[in-house]
C-alpha cells in the first residue's frame, strides 16, 4: 500500500508527461537486467561510464534485445575504478553524456523490474541523473539477485554459518559460465542468468547446497 502510494506520488511529480509508461504496468514476466560501471565506488563524489541492460521476457534472456553506451563521467576515473573496468580517461573523453543517453535506456526499460547485483548501487548512479530529468527517481520494481541467492542457500542455514556473496561465488555456486566481468554488458548478461537459475529453483523448491561445517578437531591429552 505505502509502495503504491509513493508511485502515485511519483507520477503526479513527473516533469515530462512522455515519460509516463514508467508507471504504467509492465509487460508480463517481463524484466531487464542492468549493470552500470562507473569512475569509483562513491554515489556523491562518483559518476557511470558505462550502462547496459539486457531484457528477460518468461525463461529467456533476450540477448538481442539489449541497450549498451559508454558515457562521459563528469568526473574523473580513479585508479581503482580503471582496474576493474578497464575504461580509461582516453575511451570515455569523447563519448556520450549521460544525460544524451539516459531518453534510451529509459525507453528500453520502461516499466519493467530490474534485475541486478548490489542493484541498490547502480540505481543511485542513475537516479542521479534521472531526478535532473524526471524530477523523480526510478519508480521501477528492483529485484536483488544476491537476496534471491541468500535465499535459496542461507534461508535455513544455522546461525553462524558463513555468508559468501561475491559474485564470482555465486557463478561458481550455481555452475554458471563465466564472462569478462566488469563489463557492463556480460555482467547484466550473467546477472540475468543467476536470475533465471534462482527463480527455476524456487519454483522447484531446490536449495543452493552448502558445504558441511567441518568439524573441530580434537586433541586428547597425553
Amino acid at each position: 500500500m505505502l509502495a503504491g502510494l509513493r508511485r502515485r506520488l511519483s507520477r503526479r511529480l513527473l516533469r515530462d508527461p512522455d515519460y509516463g509508461f514508467l508507471f504504467e504496468p509492465p509487460p508480463p514476466g517481463e524484466a531487464v537486467s542492468i549493470d552500470c560501471e562507473t569512475t569509483g565506488l562513491s554515489v556523491r563524489n562518483d559518476d557511470i561510464v558505462a550502462v547496459a541492460a539486457v531484457r528477460i521476457r518468461g525463461n529467456r534472456i533476450l540477448a538481442s534485445e539489449r541497450f549498451q553506451a559508454t558515457v562521459r563521467p563528469t568526473v574523473r576515473l580513479k585508479p581503482d575504478a580503471i582496474k576493474v573496468h578497464g575504461l580509461r580517461e582516453q575511451d570515455v573523453a569523447h563519448a556520450e553524456a549521460i544525460a544524451e543517453a539516459l531518453p534510451g535506456l529509459l525507453r528500453f526499460v520502461g516499466s519493467r523490474p530490474l534485475v541486478g547485483y548490489y542493484l541498490e548501487f547502480d540505481v543511485a548512479m542513475l537516479n542521479k541523473h534521472v531526478r535532473r530529468t524526471l524530477g523523480v527517481g526510478l519508480p521501477n520494481e528492483q529485484i536483488e539477485v544476491s537476496g534471491l541467492y541468500y535465499e535459496r542457500k542461507y534461508g535455513d542455514a544455522p546461525p553462524g554459518t558463513q555468508v559468501d556473496l561475491r559474485f564470482a561465488s555465486i557463478l561458481a555456486n550455481l555452475g554458471m559460465p563465466v564472462f569478462d566481468q566488469h563489463d557492463a554488458y556480460a555482467d547484466a548478461l550473467m546477472t540475468a542468468m543467476i536470475y533465471l537459475r534462482l527463480k527455476d529453483m524456487k519454483a522447484r523448491d531446490v536449495r543452493v547446497p552448502r558445504e558441511r561445517a567441518r568439524p573441530a578437531a580434537w586433541y586428547g591429552g597425553g
